[in-house]
């Protein structure tokens, strides 16, 4: 399983609409390469903002325990085959094999 959707690109007549749109809107130009080399980083240009840092508010569910096993490659391998999420499978594996199916 693609770990992202298949990307569709544009026709060139959509592609045509879209640029045009893109011109037309005077509060979002497009940035031209003068633009990017005079560009300033956010520390500078935005020093207020930049100085903010977001923090990571507490976690809704039970926290789950960070614990280290070793296991075969091949068993690795395998589990990931079935794409992103194969953690969280081992874990409700675990818990079937100890007798504890929620």
């Amino acid at each position: 399983m693609p770990r992202k959707p298949e990307f569709i690109m544009p026709t060139d007549e959509e592609d045509a609409l879209i640029n045009r749109g893109i011109s037309l809107d005077a509060d979002s130009p497009e940035l031209t390469a003068e633009d990017f080399f005079n560009a300033k980083p956010a520390s500078v240009a935005v020093p207020e903002l930049a100085a903010q840092r977001r923090v990571r508010g507490p976690q809704k569910a039970p926290t789950k325990r960070l614990v280290s096993i070793r296991l075969d490659p091949d068993l690795i391998d395998r589990l990931k085959q079935d794409g992103p999420g194969w953690q969280r499978r081992v874990n409700d594996m675990l818990r079937q094999a100890v007798g504890m199916t929620s």
